[in-house]
């Protein structure tokens, strides 16, 4: 052959190799995708165009997919396409790949192996998504790896070892579940700039090695269980711009060695165990924007040299252990916009000008003791929309700047000695909600502007020297929802211009001189909760209409003048649990219907003219004036001779009144006949919590063998159906011994606890109806709920509960019913016994919690105490050696029962093995990395999406029976977190949808939030946002929502703030309030002052009711 027909051939076979070599790519980089699109679950169809066809490199057009010039594929971005399913195995066949993007889908399964084969990967993102197991070992291989982004996942096991990576920049693994400690080899890392580890399991100290990346320019690390403090190291990371160790358990002193982070422009150290003072470098930060060292044991005083910090825009030290006075120099601070100091021992004045200069926003300073006058120029710079300033000893005018700031929200002042009058202009301003200025010595009238206001919703002006009338049309106001002006000095008429009060569900005008009659049109307020005129000059009267408010729970009329009879229709009110009328110059007998018929006598004592019901009987005399009082002047002569008569008649049976009054009490029985129920000198006494159509005898009659449906640690439990009145409720029979319940101070003690539990009102509650005793017998009568218990339901033949949405919405439930004991009542009841038990289920299968206080009482009552505290298996571990318990020994044992609804399985089973308990083996469960859907209940986790709701729920189980108390979260956090986990669909349990409770008004706004703030890295930092929400108090770090979208597990405190529902609101040092110092939670007894819950979020307070 010659030479040129040789490389002729040579170069036709060289195309045609080339041709086909290029066919081959193609089809196989095809094929492979073809192979991982199989895996997929693609329900919007976001891949359709995934399909082979005749074009040349079809597949490097296809959606998501990038080639190189060859056409084998180097990038995959399938990022936000809804997308679920497997991450198929033959992706590590793309050997040319370069970029992974699956961020934002629904993958719940774990990441292959395989994937570390893959060693050309630059970057590699994952994020919020649901994978699980331990992170694939191996892609310390691909050395060109710049960005890793697994966060927001459920990642386990330990922390990849991506030592050999040395490229890397970007290493994001927040909101997983890895565990041990960080990688000494980590410090490898030398071009690292943003480390993100926060929201894990993590343990062991801080590495030092950290300190060598000098590249760093943001570590975000915090909610750990790290032990140790910050290593000074710290201090060499010159680049460093964003620095968040929040919630990580660390101690020690702040070093001082951070005062040469020069490029610093964010510091959270909030919410762990810091001591000693603040370090005076901390003032060389000249770039630093947010410094928020709150939640800590801090002492000393704020160093002068903050005031350095001309770029500071957030400033937050609340809740450590500070004194001294406020630096004068933080007022000339031009970038200022929050400004938290609340719950310290600071003193002193404040600056004279803060505010001048500084854009403040948020200013907090309540529990303190601050004196001298507020400073005038606060808002300035017109941005101030939250003004907390409630329990120091401030003096003087509210200055006049405050009542023409047009930003301002929220304005909380109580508790303090201000003087002079309430400046004109409040009335005008827009955005006011809250206006507090109670426990104050202001003086004069209520401008006449606050009437003209469209915004105001809570106004609280009590304990003042106010005086003068009341503007006429105040109480109009369109969202005004309380007023209380209690212990003034008005005067004049109540104004009679109720016609319009949408909104008004609280209003306190006790204590003062109003005089005249009470307004008919007061019952045109249809939100109408509690109505307290007490200790006021009115006379005339008790307006029929009042009496037939469908809303009305509290009305105390005591200590006026009023006259005339009872109106009847008080005792068919459906709402109303408190009613008051002592000290008046009533008349007439009592009506006997409805809660008539058990109220109590101190709230009719101080009317010599009452008579009959649970008062002594009436006379012929009294019964005559009563049905003839129109006529009393035509007949005065023998008016006086009946009197004389009635004197006489009392007279004489004042010996027989004490033995007569028990039997008046009870509806006229002493049963002596029943001597199994005890042979003491007392006669069985019914205390009514609420209307009653049943006496004492009607319970003792069903209290026998036949009836009884449980029996507990506290007493036996009977069903007592009472065929006269058609009504059915469960009697619980205290277990007694002979000296239990016995005359003296003993036994006022316990009845005193029954009548406080008697008074708790919750719709997750169950209701006490009554308490019937004599001197060695003590039974509760309870509402009977239909459906038995949760433990019956649960593990019973029944199985009512067959589908995961009716158990959410029962875990709700008791989570809002502890909260309520928690956090609502004052002093805080803790039930001591939380099990499935103890908890009981109505007709729509809503959870209702039952023996409430029972335990501690029972406990209390017996000389020698024998009874453990709790149920085995719901028991937390330190009461073993602490022998007490407190909110967070609830807290566990409601763990527990969360376990037992998303497993199915009781806290003690043999299949845990010797000695191991529910919560053990959950445990044991992730150590082996055992995937969390493996232990739940298949019975009802029947698909993949009800699984990863049922597993979200165990995580809020685990957080809550951490080993140590306070790593346990607040049934206020339980509640944030059971919102997160919340079904998507309507039970199928009953035919009626169960609404679990939770306010979700701002769900779908918040439902796109992402867990965490946006990264700092490439300019993407959180100045804009010059405040970070905080959600759940961290515990967030863990949770998302259904979506797959995060919440803030590096910003985590959203404020809670109770609303006073009777009484006054003069506020504590409760929960954050959106971001104001502390809750203004009622004053009175759990009972007396049912709170409602405030969300943080928006500014927005819910209020929600939880009945009398």
């Amino acid at each position: 052959m010659s030479k040129p027909h040789f490389w002729l051939l040579f170069f036709f076979l060289f195309c045609c190799s080339s041709v086909f070599s290029k066919v081959v790519v193609e089809n196989e980089q095809a094929s492979i995708l073809l192979t991982i699109k199989s895996h997929l679950i693609d329900p919007l169809d976001q891949l359709k165009d995934w399909k082979i066809s005749e074009e040349p490199n079809v597949h490097c057009n296809w959606t998501g997919i990038e080639c190189n010039p060859i056409g084998r594929i180097e990038k995959i971005d399938l990022s936000r396409r809804n997308l679920s399913g497997l991450v198929s195995d033959d992706i590590q066949l793309l050997r040319s790949l370069t970029s992974i993007n699956l961020c934002c889908n629904g993958f719940s399964s774990a990441l292959p192996r395989s994937l570390s084969n893959l060693t050309l990967l630059e970057t590699v993102d994952v994020s919020q998504n649901y994978f699980i197991d331990s992170f694939p070992k191996g892609l310390g291989m691909a050395i060109g790896l710049t960005l890793l982004n697994a966060s927001s996942n459920n990642f386990s096991g330990d922390i990849p070892d991506l030592g050999n990576n040395t490229r890397l920049e970007t290493l994001d693994l927040r909101g997983n579940f890895f565990v041990g400690s960080i990688p000494v080899s980590f410090k490898n890392l030398r071009k690292l700039k943003f480390l993100g580890l926060s929201g894990n399991n993590l343990t062991g100290s801080i590495p030092k090695v950290i300190g060598e990346l000098s590249s760093l320019e943001s570590i975000v690390i915090g909610y750990n269980e790290f032990v140790g403090g910050i290593p000074s190291e710290l201090g060499n990371l010159t680049n460093l711009k964003y620095l968040d160790l929040a919630y990580g358990n660390l101690d020690g002193l702040i070093p001082p060695e951070l005062g040469n982070l020069k490029a610093l422009e964010a510091m959270f150290l909030y919410k762990n165990r810091f001591t000693g003072k603040i370090p005076s470098e901390i003032g060389k930060l000249t770039s630093l924007a947010q410094l928020d060292l709150s939640d800590n044991m801090l002492s000393g005083e704020i160093p002068a040299e903050i005031s350095a910090l001309k770029s500071l825009q957030l400033f937050n030290v609340m809740s450590n252990r500070l004194i001294g006075s406020i630096p004068p120099g933080i007022s000339k601070l031009t970038q200022l916009g929050v400004l938290e100091l609340w719950n310290n021992s600071f003193s002193g004045s404040l600056p004279v000008d803060l505010g001048l200069n500084s854009p403040l926003e948020w200013v907090d300073v309540s529990s303190n003791s601050f004196t001298g006058q507020i400073p005038g120029n606060l808002c300035h710079q017109g941005n101030l929309t939250k003004l907390i300033l409630f329990n120091n000893a401030f003096s003087g005018p509210i200055p006049v700047g405050l009542s023409t700031c047009n930003s301002l929200v929220r304005v909380r002042m109580q508790n303090n000695f201000l003087s002079g009058v309430i400046p004109v202009g409040f009335g005008s301003l827009e955005k006011l909600q809250r206006l507090e200025l109670a426990d104050n010595n202001l003086t004069g009238q209520i401008p006449n502007d606050i009437s003209l206001s469209t915004s105001l919703s809570f106004i609280d002006l009590s304990r003042n020297q106010l005086q003068s009338t009341l503007p006429s049309s105040i109480l109009s106001i369109p969202n005004l929802q309380n007023f209380l002006v209690s212990e003034n000095s008005f005067i004049g008429k109540i104004p009679n211009q109720f016609q319009d009060c949408p909104s008004l569900s609280i209003l306190d005008l006790s204590s003062n001189q109003f005089t005249g009659t009470i307004p008919a049109s007061i019952a045109s307020c249809q939100k109408l909760v509690s109505l307290n005129l007490r200790n006021n000059q009115l006379t005339g009267e008790i307006p029929v209409p009042i009496s037939m408010m469908g809303t009305l729970a509290v009305l105390d009329l005591s200590n006026n003048s009023l006259t005339g009879g009872i109106p009847e229709n008080f005792g068919n009110s459906p709402a109303l649990e408190s009613l008051n009328v002592s000290y008046n110059r009533l008349q007439g007998p009592v009506p006997m219907n409805g809660m008539l018929r058990t109220i109590n006598p101190s709230d009719l004592v101080g009317n010599s003219d009452l008579c009959g019901n649970v008062l002594p009987p009436c006379t012929g005399a009294m019964a005559k004036a009563s049905k003839h009082k129109g006529l009393h002047t035509k007949h005065v002569i023998a008016g006086w001779v009946i009197g004389m008569s009635v004197v006489l008649a009392v007279f004489l049976a004042a010996f027989a009144g004490k033995a007569l009054y028990g039997k008046w009490y009870t509806n006229g029985s002493c049963f002596e006949d029943r001597s199994e129920m005890g042979k003491g000198e007392w006669p069985w006494r019914l205390m009514a919590f609420q209307k009653l159509n049943f006496n004492s005898n009607d319970i003792l009659n069903c209290i026998k063998e036949a009836n009884v449906i449980g029996m507990g640690a506290t007493g036996v439990v009977y069903k007592a159906d009472i065929q006269r009145t058609n009504t059915v409720v469960a009697v619980k029979k205290l277990w007694s011994t002979k000296n239990d319940i016995e005359l003296g101070s003993s036994a006022g003690d316990f009845v005193g606890e029954v009548n406080v539990l008697g008074k708790l009102r919750h719709r997750n509650i169950v209701r006490l109806l009554g308490f019937l005793h004599n001197d060695k017998n003590a039974m509760i009568v309870y509402e009977y709920m239909t459906n038995g218990s949760l433990g019956e339901a649960l593990h019973g033949q029944a199985r009512l509960l067959v589908d995961w949405v009716s158990r959410y919405n029962i875990a709700v439930g008791v989570a809002q019913g502890l909260a309520y004991l928690h956090h609502d009542c004052h002093p805080p009841v803790i039930h001591r016994d939380v099990k499935p038990n103890n908890i009981l289920l109505d007709g729509n299968l809503d959870a209702r919690i039952a023996d409430f206080g029972l335990a501690r009482m029972m406990v209390k009552k017996n000389e020698t105490v024998t009874m453990v505290a709790g149920s085995y298996g719901y028991i937390a571990p330190e009461y073993g050696y602490t022998l007490k318990v407190d909110e967070k020994s609830d807290i566990y044992s409601y763990g527990v029962v969360l376990m037992e609804l998303v497993t199915g399985k009781r806290p003690i089973e043999a299949e845990f093995g010797d000695s191991v308990d529910i919560v053990e083996w959950v445990r044991r469960k992730i150590r082996e990395n055992k995937s969390l859907t493996e232990v739940v209940d298949l019975n009802v986790g029947n698909c993949k999406h009800v699984e990863e709701e049922m597993v979200l729920v165990l995580r809020i189980a685990l957080i809550c029976t951490a080993k140590l108390p306070k790593d346990r979260p607040s049934m206020r956090d339980v509640i944030s977190m059971l919102e997160e986990a919340r079904p998507r669909r309507k039970s199928s349990s009953n035919t009626n949808t169960i609404n679990g409770g939770l306010s979700s008004a701002n769900s779908d706004k918040d439902k796109d939030r992402p867990v965490f703030s946006p990264s700092p890295v490439n300019g993407l930092f959180l100045v804009p946002e010059f405040y970070l929400r905080r959600d759940m108090d961290g515990y967030g770090g863990k949770m998302r929502d259904v979506e797959g979208k995060s919440q803030n597990g590096i910003d985590g405190r959203m404020g809670m703030e109770t609303v006073s529902m009777v009484g006054a609101a003069t506020g504590g040092n409760g929960g954050v309030d959106d971001g104001d110092g502390g809750g203004g939670g009622g004053d009175g007894n759990c009972g007396s002052s049912g709170d409602g819950s405030g969300g943080g979020g928006d500014g927005v307070v819910v209020v929600v009711m939880v009945g009398w």
